[in-house]
């Protein structure tokens, strides 16, 4: 059992399922005496296998992932499970395994486990426990009374409280938590000792092995995970920067919210964006398009009180939306292409997703449509779906994910470490595809999916018990043979009682236009993952379901408000990059910079079997990028995943290179049609190109030096016709230098 430090500052949060497993509990450190826990606390006169020793294995790092319940093989011939999930088999590890050498009931201080976990024979994970500790004696007091394997007149544990379960705290200060575990007979028993525990910010808040706080110096709100026994719970600190700020007037109900936090916690809300910035910005984030130069110099001269809300509706009414929001479904809706008789179905799928944007198709419609799929992608292209995600297993991942915001993946081998999800909860869930039928098509590969007449279920492997379908926190809907399960499935998801199925969907979009869920990561609602601002993720969600699914007046909801429209940092909110007081500025996607690159230089990109001019964001699926390292170098996704974290959006020495060096851009900026060569040609002032040039690629008039220096580099080429080679190249290269600038690279 290797000992680590256990405040490493590792964000949980931000753990995948797969990372969990392995790293969960990767943090253990040597337990020492802790005052206040008694050893027979919480079975008086019967030392308790469960209640009493494996608490001590866990808190200790004995059953973590990367010890003794490494996956399938444990450690140096000593295997546990994972947290302590199946105490049955772990006793018969501990006392019956290898000839019963772990355990000496004569003599409990000779038994092996206790000599390896104090460090009295080598041990490769070092002193877990001291000899004179109460967990120590715990282990010890459970052997001398012969190492009594668990009993089914256990109490086991139903809850735990946390105290304070949520408090404002100054920084320095250092808050000890008080851990109390309810059983179900009714007792309860102080576990602040055992109980282990994580923050999600170790810049705002560190955490001791015994529940002590220590708050840092940096404001904003952090929440520490506690578990004991496979239950978790939470604490949140708000940590305040200074005293309450004075709030601007808020618009919506969003800035009400946002504001209330900012508020709270003494951080100071930035001014509104400048009409320039609000233009380039909604105009990126609604239809991945930067506004032409006739469109910047409309908006900036007029002085229209709605116009910023007019512009919006403008852009949701355009084709551009759909196609933009497509290519966000397509990616997580896995529209890949492994083999050439894949084209039909990419593109019929993909033109059902963008359709389904254009026309506004409410999203609960839209995601039922997709689920209860029948038919061939001719007659019903969201079949396309079932093509890519075949086994039952991984349909209900995809959809627990992407729809509902929960990662079900390590619930399929063990009881999930962060969440209250079972194994039954995971086969529970799959059952609604256990009727999911395959038949072969009149088109090549492509299958025909239909309802299979029949009873769902699905066998645990674990038990071998028969599992009927069941929602998360549910009981089994009745189903009848005729009826297909994945349709029940959709309208539990879509009732206005559901607590996963709008929050997901509007935290989602939330991070497409801050660039920062409420949640993160985006798609991980676990109760011990709490949002930045619990109110506003909860009102925005009720705005959802009350507006029927209206994705269009979700955007328009969002774009609206003061909060979305904030200029960036100020003194006193520089820092903060979780409560939106300010505008978080974010790299273009690789397809929209892509694009942005072909209208400032009015050039474009060839796509195969795709008409002359289509934008990178309306490709149908990720085949095309193999063909273009531009899309490949920033990031685009390979659609292997229902992860948006598959898409990469950080920086790159590749990325700086190819702005800066690639051919594709050199040949965009020489192109005989391009811009720089019509500027070249043309005979207006230069002064007139500047501005349009400006507006084109970042929405604003060009400042008095910007306009001076570009005047003076481009008078240096000289003047008439045998001037114009040299000027088309002063012009490529202000071109290129506009286009390699952070505030064209960057939605800010």
């Amino acid at each position: 059992m290797r000992p680590i430090h256990s405040h490493t500052g590792h964000d949980w949060s931000a753990f995948t399922p797969s990372l969990a497993c392995v790293l969960l509990s990767a943090l253990p450190v040597a337990i020492s005496p802790v005052a206040g826990f008694a050893a027979d606390g919480a079975t008086p006169g019967r030392a308790s296998f469960v209640n009493d020793v494996m608490p001590v294995l866990t808190k200790a790092g004995c059953n973590s992932g990367s010890c003794h319940a490494k996956a399938g093989i444990g450690q140096n011939g000593f295997r546990l499970s994972v947290l302590g999930f199946e105490p049955a088999e772990d006793y018969e590890h501990i006392v019956k395994e290898a000839r019963g050498r772990r355990i000496s009931v004569a003599a409990p201080d000779e038994s092996l486990l206790l000599r390896k976990a104090s460090a009295s024979v080598t041990h490769g994970g070092g002193r877990r426990l001291d000899r004179s500790s109460p967990e120590y004696a715990a282990i010890r007091r459970w052997i001398e009374q012969g190492a009594t394997p668990p009993s089914a007149d256990d109490a086991s544990v139903v809850a735990i409280d946390v105290e304070p379960a949520a408090a404002t705290v100054a920084k320095g200060a250092t808050p000890r938590l008080k851990v109390t575990a309810k059983f179900t007979d009714g007792g309860s028993r102080d576990v602040t000792p055992l109980a282990v525990y994580e923050t999600n910010d170790a810049a705002r808040v560190e955490v001791d092995p015994d529940g002590t706080v220590h708050v840092q110096q940096v404001a904003g709100r952090a929440t520490v995970m506690i578990r004991y026994q496979g239950i978790v719970n939470v604490a949140s600190f708000d940590v305040p920067s200074g005293p309450p700020s004075p709030m601007p007037a808020p618009r919506t109900f969003i800035d009400e919210l946002v504001f209330e936090n900012l508020a709270a916690l003494g951080i100071p809300a930035s001014p509104e964006c400048s009409d320039g910035v609000f233009l380039r910005r909604v105009s990126l984030d609604v239809t991945g398009a930067l506004p032409t130069a006739e469109t910047a110099a409309e908006f900036l001269v007029s002085s229209a009180p709605d116009k910023r809300e007019r512009l919006v509706e403008t852009l949701l009414a355009s084709p551009a939306y759909a196609d933009f929001f497509a290519n966000k479904w397509t990616a997580l809706l896995k529209n890949r292409r492994d083999d050439s008789s894949d084209l039909l179905s990419n593109f019929a799928f993909h033109s059902w997703i963008r359709d389904s944007l254009l026309a506004n198709k409410p999203y609960d419609a839209f995601v039922r449509e997709l689920i209860g799929a029948t038919g061939t992608v001719v007659s019903s292209p969201p079949v396309a779906w079932y093509k890519r995600v075949k086994d039952p297993k991984e349909q209900i991942e995809d959809v627990a994910q992407l729809f509902l915001g929960v990662r079900m993946q390590c619930a399929q081998c063990h009881h999930h470490p962060f969440e209250r999800w079972s194994q039954d909860d995971y086969y529970g869930m799959a059952a609604f595809f256990s009727q999911v039928g395959r038949k072969p098509s009149s088109v090549r590969n492509e299958d025909q999916i239909f309802h299979k007449r029949g009873l769902a279920g699905f066998t645990n492997p674990r038990s071998s018990s028969p599992v009927r379908p069941v929602a998360l926190g549910g009981s089994p809907p009745a189903i009848t043979p005729d009826e297909d399960p994945r349709l029940v499935l959709a309208d539990w998801m879509a009732s206005p009682s559901n607590p996963f199925f709008a929050r997901v969907l509007v935290n989602r979009y939330w991070k497409h236009f801050f660039g920062r869920g409420l949640v993160e990561p985006e798609d991980d609602m676990r109760d011990t993952n709490p949002p930045s601002n619990p109110r506003l993720l909860a009102a925005l969600a009720d705005h959802f379901v009350a507006s029927k699914f209206d994705l269009k007046d979700l955007v328009r909801t969002i774009t609206r408000s003061r909060a979305y429209q904030a200029a960036d940092g100020i003194e006193g909110n520089e820092g903060d990059v979780q409560n939106f007081s300010r505008a978080y500025a974010r790299r273009l996607t690789a397809e929209v910079l892509l694009d942005s690159i072909d209208r400032v230089a009015e050039s474009s990109t060839s796509f195969a079997n795709l008409p002359a001019g289509t934008r990178a964001v309306s490709l149908p699926d990720n085949s095309y990028n193999a063909s273009s390292p531009f899309l490949k170098a920033f990031g685009r996704p390979a659609s292997l995943s229902v992860c948006e974290c598959e898409r990469s959006q950080s920086s790159s020495l590749t990325q700086s290179l190819f702005m800066i060096n690639a051919g594709d851009i050199k040949a965009k900026l020489s192109s005989a049609g391009g811009r720089a060569a019509r500027y070249a040609r043309e005979t207006r002032p230069d002064s007139e190109k500047i501005h349009e040039l400006s507006l084109a690629a970042l929405s604003r008039e060009p400042t008095m030096q910007e306009l001076l220096v570009a005047q003076a580099y481009l008078a240096e080429a000289g003047v008439g016709k045998g001037a114009e080679a040299a000027r088309k190249e002063r012009f490529e290269d202000l071109i290129w230098a506009i286009m390699n600038t952070k505030e064209f690279v960057f939605n800010h």
